[in-house]
């Protein structure tokens, strides 16, 4: 199987097509949006007619004359110049408002749905992402989604189209020089922010990329902190951190000069332009061919225009940058599990629990095999315990029956059904397992034991946690079930996260279980604990051991022995010694370990 890692995919072109993937989510609101788009074209109606009315005060003003019918008129012009301005601004604000909903919704509906296909993704992802660079990943897609919805609907297009109505009153009212002068300089200033855009568009995915790879490093220590500590080793994972901030700091500061040359080159283009618009419009005034309130209407609209059109830039700047970051995290959203369910696939029916590994054939890579032909039997209600060196694929046996990965040739059936042609989700609820590392959420006790079966009622979370013998524990410690175990369970013994694991599957009363060296690292009291927990609740269920220490299946009723991934031998613990063979000699290797000097 491939190797994958999708944790800083970067492309090339910026996917247009993403804004396809967005649109549905508008539209889900489809009678939200249509009223914030009628807010919008008041809006704009109100801030076009701005100016207009602040010609015509000032030109009332400049009139000479002494009547009191036109001292009345500049104040009524005033007062609709406070009411229009006001509109314009309650119109935005109504539009925002009505829109921001549907911005929530889609931005909670894009994040459940990559949440949910990170979690149906296979083993196989989860082995190779980044765990902190997938959440940055994440976070900032999200975020330019709402970028995006926003300003794109809002700010791109109704800045478009006041451009087109100012160019239009410019030609027909006033001199078309004016007009000229207004679309080169937005022409230049449109593609000169367009251009230098897609050049500093490589700086921001350098910046990303060193962002997500510092955090990735924080995470990745932080969360093996015990480790660190062990070694002494601090001042490498500093350096190593270091090394990745530098990283980001010099791509911060070439973005930073960047985005400076953008910004004065636009300077400079609005400059030019509202110069001249101001030196044509004077000399109009001079030559008696414009009032003084044309003089205004005209700086007004220059200003009402460049305005926006700078931050125009600013959006187009920041929609490359989010276009980037949702493609990122839509990315995910095309990567395919190579384990899944088939199109209609049935549950799974459990009669009994049967379980037969038909001539397995597995590797990781193809280079290296794991299991080669490997045929044996778990009858229903047995107890059968696999064991061999580091190496030899007994985990593998585990992940291969959860169908955390897909055998390369031959079958796994239960009760005769092959377990590929059946649902994932009624496979894996069938089955329980007590894993060799239990990790757990940073939660309560009670919360992490009623994991096992969250429609549990309290009663049923304390009779399994009797079962698992936790209860001597738990009622030594002050806040007894409601104690937090801490990150990963980190503040608990591997005995007391053992027994959580077992108190779970407990609870999920599964018809199969799989005990995956689950005493390995345990002392010899916690592993006698757990040994007669094990047999307490294995008693009615067909049962698989993966074991390390032989003590803990003796009383298997068929032992597999794995070598280099192949049965060497099978039978019970007595007839296996005496054969004489590799199970005596790793079960006299380890009688020799434990035994006393």
């Amino acid at each position: 199987m491939r190797s994958r890692n999708f944790s800083n995919v970067e492309p090339d072109k910026f996917n247009w097509q993403i804004i396809k993937h967005v649109a549905p989510y508008l539209l889900e609101y489809k009678q939200r949006v249509l009223f914030a788009l009628s807010f919008l074209i008041f809006a704009k109606i109100a801030s076009v007619g701005l100016p207009f009315i602040l010609k015509h005060i000032v030109d009332t003003l400049d009139m000479d004359t002494s009547s009191n019918t036109m001292i009345v008129i500049p104040i009524a012009l005033i007062v609709a110049y406070g009411l229009t301005r006001l509109a314009n601004v309650i119109f935005g604000e109504i539009r925002d408002t009505l829109f921001g909903r549907v911005t929530e919704h889609a931005i909670r509906r894009i994040s459940l749905t990559v949440f949910k296909h990170l979690h149906a993704l296979d083993l196989d992802f989860h082995l190779n992402r980044r765990t902190g660079g997938l959440s940055r990943d994440i976070e900032r897609g999200t975020s330019g989604i709402n970028f995006l919805m926003r300003f794109m609907v809002f700010n791109i297009f109704p800045t478009l189209i006041e451009i087109g109505l100012v160019i239009t009153i410019l030609w027909v009212q006033y001199d078309f020089n004016f007009a000229i002068i207004t679309l080169v300089s937005i022409v230049c200033y449109i593609a000169f922010s367009f251009i230098t855009t897609e050049w500093r568009t490589k700086y921001v995915r350098k910046m990303n990329k060193a962002d997500s790879a510092s955090n990735s490093k924080a995470i990745d220590s932080l969360l093996n902190y015990e480790t660190t500590k062990y070694f002494t080793n601090e001042s490498f994972e500093a350096d190593r951190y270091d090394k990745d901030l530098a990283q980001w700091q010099q791509a911060k500061r070439q973005n930073r000069l960047s985005l400076f040359a953008l910004n004065g080159g636009q300077a400079f283009i609005i400059s030019g332009a509202m110069t001249a618009m101001m030196f044509l419009a004077a000399h109009n005034v001079q030559q008696g061919n414009m009032t003084l309130g044309d003089f205004v209407l005209i700086n007004a609209f220059m200003m009402q225009i460049f305005m926006p059109l700078n931050f125009l830039g600013f959006v187009y700047r920041e929609m490359k940058g989010s276009l980037a970051n949702i493609e990122v995290m839509f990315s995910l959203l095309n990567v395919k599990p190579n384990v899944k369910d088939d199109d209609n696939a049935p549950d799974l029916h459990i009669n009994g629990g049967n379980i037969t590994f038909c001539g397995i054939d597995f590797a990781y890579k193809k280079e290296r095999g794991i299991l080669k032909n490997v045929d044996f039997m778990v009858p229903a209600g047995k107890k059968v315990a696999i064991v061999g060196e580091s190496g030899a694929g007994k985990s593998t046996i585990a992940k291969l029956l959860f169908r955390f990965y897909d055998v390369n040739k031959g079958s796994i059936k239960i009760d005769g059904q092959d377990i590929r042609t059946h649902s994932l989700a009624s496979l894996r609820q069938s089955i329980g397992i007590v894993p060799q590392e239990t990790v757990l959420f940073n939660d309560s006790i009670l919360e992490n034991v009623r994991y096992g079966n969250l429609q549990a009622t309290d009663e049923q979370v304390f009779e399994a946690i009797r079962l698992a013998h936790l209860e001597k524990f738990i009622n030594a410690i002050p806040k007894g079930v409601h104690t937090q175990v801490g990150e990963r369970g980190l503040k608990l013994s591997g005995g007391e996260k053992q027994r959580i694991a077992i108190a779970r599957t407990i609870l999920k009363q599964p018809a199969i279980l799989v005990f995956d060296e689950a005493t390995s690292s345990l002392d010899s009291q916690s592993e006698k604990a757990i040994m007669s927990a094990f047999a307490q609740i294995s008693q009615h269920s067909t049962c698989l051991l993966i074991a390390h220490r032989l003590s803990t299946i003796v009383d298997a009723d068929n032992i597999i022995v794995l070598d280099q991934g192949k049965i060497v031998e099978q039978g019970s613990h007595e007839s296996l010694l005496k054969q004489c063979g590799y199970y005596a000699k790793l079960w006299q290797a380890q009688q020799h370990a434990t035994r006393p000097n």
